[in-house]
């Protein structure tokens, strides 16, 4: 199941962008589970930002009031709908803490489109309009496994909350990263149909998997014998607190006694950990082998050439040591940044390094520009953090849209078929940059299309970005996006 997001103010790079002032601040997640007797359905997780809101004081206290509207559609017919008012909690001494509603909408198996309206009350023009396409998987025939739902709080309950599942209260968790503050994953899931082979058990595997190197992560990988049953719900919390930073998919499998896989559920995040960026450069010692690689005047444009391939906290640290101007420093830097990336991918510091650096100069004589070095550049940068692209479509010239580049990788990591998008907007200087990818953790731009013809066709506006955007001669960015 695709994972839903919506961003009402700002744009982000994995929801919808809506940049109007004064207005509330949601994020929504979506989820599919199913239930024997009343079939497969899904839950919808709104989280609104508590500061976004307009509160005002009744006799009850300090609350925001918005006003849902929920339709979803079969093609051009509207099959489910509901429409109601949510109160916020009543705010305490001024402070207007996030709060949450959840809908759930039993449906077939089939595609669908979520139109969802939102109404802050309690301001003027207000009104927020949003769609989404989704899929309904039929979980009803064979063991099958529910998405994984990660909570952000979870207690026993028998209250009879909407937020309650197999006696728990589950306050879901809808953002997908990770800090060094955050140190736990709980998890719910269900098991489905479990009975209705001759096990009288299955086994359930946990794994964490780098979604970069697609290596599995040791002391992570967890396997426990569940008793089949129709529905078996299942909740567990990860310790990640040794987990380094990068991007991970969470795996459960469902595997039979003879160690099949029945069926799987992931889900995909961002760890940030700053407690294994940290390395002391005073105590590395200067290789000359490795040394002899860099001259002098090139010290600095190596050391600036990681980031790249840098975790977010080593970027921190190469820029510290970059304004220090020191050489040996510098160079200690270098060194110690290899040692640590071939620890972690089984090589040799000094081989990493040096197929590292054929491939700064490649980027350097290919796409730096009178102003960038090669990898300071989007397709300098891309090209050293995923590698060489399978397939590159060069469009340089078109009836009305921007010279443009489609990068297509047909493996990066554990991901499979993903593309990239390069253009150049000022049609001088070789100065490509990132327009569009549906690589996790890469800029996403939704209206991209529009915005490659924008160089003479007016812009859209925020429910529909491509609204001006008509087919022309020589037009083909969309068919080779989606065909490669």
């Amino acid at each position: 199941m695709n994972r839903l997001h919506i961003l009402f103010i700002v744009f982000a790079t994995t929801a919808f962008c809506f940049g109007q002032e004064k207005k509330i601040k949601a994020y929504l997640d979506s989820k599919q589970f199913y239930a024997p007797g009343e079939g497969n359905y899904i839950e919808f997780y709104l989280q609104f930002v508590g500061a976004t809101a307009k509160y005002v004081t009744d006799s009850s206290g300090h609350k925001a009031k918005l006003a849902l509207a929920y339709e979803i559609k079969k093609g051009e017919t509207v099959v489910k709908q509901d429409a109601y008012v949510l109160e916020s909690p009543v705010a305490k001494d001024s402070i207007q803490e996030d709060f949450f509603d959840l809908k759930r909408f039993s449906l077939d198996p089939g595609e669908y489109t979520l139109v969802l309206d939102v109404v802050d009350l309690n301001r003027d023009k207000s009104a927020i309009h949003a769609s989404q396409t989704f899929t309904i998987e039929d979980r009803s025939k064979s063991v099958s496994i529910s998405d994984l739902e990660i909570a952000e709080l979870a207690y026993a309950s028998d209250k009879g909350s909407v937020f309650e599942k197999s006696g728990l209260y589950i306050l879901p968790l809808i953002s997908t990263f990770f800090p060094s503050e955050l140190n736990k994953i709980p998890y719910y899931l269900e098991v489905y149909n479990a009975n209705q082979s001759n096990d009288t058990s299955i086994a359930l595997v946990q794994k964490i998997i780098n979604a970069s190197s697609g290596l599995e992560m040791e002391n992570y990988t967890f396997a426990e014998i569940l008793r089949a049953n129709q529905v078996i719900p299942y909740f567990k919390t990860i310790d990640i607190t040794n987990l380094k930073t990068g991007s991970y998919i969470l795996e459960i499998s469902i595997l039979d006694r003879n160690m099949n896989r029945l069926c799987i559920s992931d889900y995909a995040f961002e760890r940030s950990n700053d407690r294994f960026e940290e390395f002391n450069i005073e105590t590395v010692t200067l290789d000359p082998a490795f040394q002899e690689s860099i001259v002098t005047d090139s010290v600095q444009f190596y050391l600036a050439c990681l980031i790249p391939i840098a975790k977010p906290a080593e970027s921190k640290n190469i820029i510290q040591t970059l304004k220090l101007k020191n050489e040996e420093k510098s160079r200690k830097h270098i060194q110690a940044f290899w040692i640590q990336v071939s620890a972690d991918r089984g090589g040799k510091a000094y081989d990493e390094w040096l197929k590292y650096k054929e491939q700064v100069k490649m980027v350097e004589r290919l796409y730096s520009t009178n102003f960038q070095d090669g990898f300071e550049t989007d397709r300098g940068r891309v090209y050293l953090k995923y590698g060489a692209p399978s397939t590159v479509i060069t469009k340089e010239v078109s009836a009305s849209e921007y010279p443009y580049e489609i990068w297509t990788y047909d493996k990066v990591g554990i991901y499979s078929n993903r593309r990239f998008l390069f253009y150049n907007p000022d049609l001088v200087n070789n100065a490509y940059r990132l327009l569009h990818s549906d690589m996790l953790g890469e800029r996403k731009t939704p209206g991209w299309a529009q915005v490659l013809s924008s160089r003479n066709t007016n812009q859209g506006d925020v429910d529909n970005p491509n609204k001006y955007l008509s087919p022309s001669v020589g037009n083909n960015s969309q068919d080779f996006f989606r065909q490669y």
